[in-house]
């Protein structure tokens, strides 16, 4: 197995990388069969993970697990929202969580509701106990779905900008703001023609007060960027980069020291190996790490913060059966010699 820049190749027989602190399942045993699309967050209380999990994706079972990391150990999986609407007396499926963590306390749970992703709708959930009781349920607006996939980015005025993304009218990007979210919302529309590149579910990176970057899964088997320089009121042309993407998704932060760090997968046709990139301006990746690499394997969706003990956390799915963890300590990814452009061929 090949492993990228001394990484973690991730297979039975391997040797951890050593810049993995710890790696761990959620759940050895977990209450549903599948798992997928985790989220991760740090409260005062402690680390949190959501996920949607069921019998399979998009059965009417699937629900929004979460469970609580406040010792070192993570609590057993509860079910903390589902799809059942009151109005219809049906109950749908539920996808793609996220957790965020506002400055001003209140921990937002964001999540889908709907029979397909090209039909479903934006449901958000707030806590003001970190977690451990849920208030406030409320659909979105119409047209708003909240952050599609990954974190938003809360701005120096408490704003909230969230990367977002639609598949009714073909794959098209689009970003979405909000003061309150449980009463105003913008959009900004899409980003791009879903004829000329196909795109959704946008990660987002801060470069400075009003400098953004998303970066997108797209069906081109590359990863796309698309930069704003105004705060996000205006957006550049999505564009191709170097990386490889195999219809998946990504996530990426960017950490205290000022470097960029991406997981993904580095492969233009399969969910086979998980990888991390660092970069200092978001446009040149370096291979740092290889988190699994298994062929005919899934390790897909990791979603990715940096804790105030500097440490990062991914979360991502494990063969569609649970979700792992890995805590990596970043200042012995960054001690490393990284030849710009040593990738393994995609």
């Amino acid at each position: 197995m090949l492993s990228v820049a001394g990484g973690w190749s991730g297979g039975a027989a391997a040797l951890p990388d050593p810049a993995v602190v710890k790696a761990q399942f959620i759940s050895d045993r977990p209450p549903v069969p599948s798992s997928h699309a985790s989220t991760i967050c740090e409260t005062p209380a402690g680390l949190l993970a959501a996920w949607f999990g069921g019998t399979h994706e998009g059965a009417v079972d699937v629900g929004i697990w979460l469970s609580r990391n406040a010792g070192g150990r993570w609590s057993e999986p509860e079910e903390v929202a589902n799809g059942f609407d009151t109005a219809r007396q049906r109950r749908f499926p539920c996808w793609n969580p996220v957790l965020f963590q506002r400055q001003n306390g209140d921990l937002l749970l964001f999540y889908k509701v709907g029979p397909s992703p090209a039909t479903w709708w934006g449901m958000m959930r707030v806590s003001k106990d970190h977690g451990q009781s849920w208030t406030d349920l409320r659909r979105l607006p119409d047209g708003i779905v909240g952050p599609v996939r990954s974190k938003p980015i809360e701005r120096w005025d408490g704003s909230l900008l969230c990367g977002s993304s639609s598949e009714d009218k073909g794959w098209r990007v689009h970003m979405e703001t909000t003061d309150d979210p449980m009463k105003w919302w913008s959009s900004s529309g899409p980003l791009n023609a879903a004829f000329t590149v196909g795109a959704i579910q946008p990660t987002v990176l801060a470069h400075g007060l009003y400098k953004f970057q998303i970066l997108c899964r797209t069906k081109q088997g590359r990863i796309y960027s698309s930069w704003s320089t105004n705060n996000a009121a205006s957006w550049g042309e999505l564009k191709r980069t170097a990386l490889p993407n195999p219809n998946s998704a990504i996530d990426a932060v960017r950490l205290q020291g000022g470097h960029m760090l991406l997981v993904y997968n580095h492969s233009s046709v399969d969910r086979s190996r998980l990888n991390v990139a660092v970069s200092l301006d978001g446009q040149i990746w370096m291979a740092a790490m290889e988190l699994e690499n298994e062929p005919g394997s899934e390790f897909s969706y990791p979603a990715v913060i940096q804790a105030k003990d500097n440490l990062v956390h991914v979360t991502y799915t494990w063969k569609r059966q649970r979700i792992k963890h890995v805590v990596i300590d970043p200042a012995k990814v960054m001690l490393r010699e990284i030849p710009e452009g040593r990738w393994p061929a995609p």
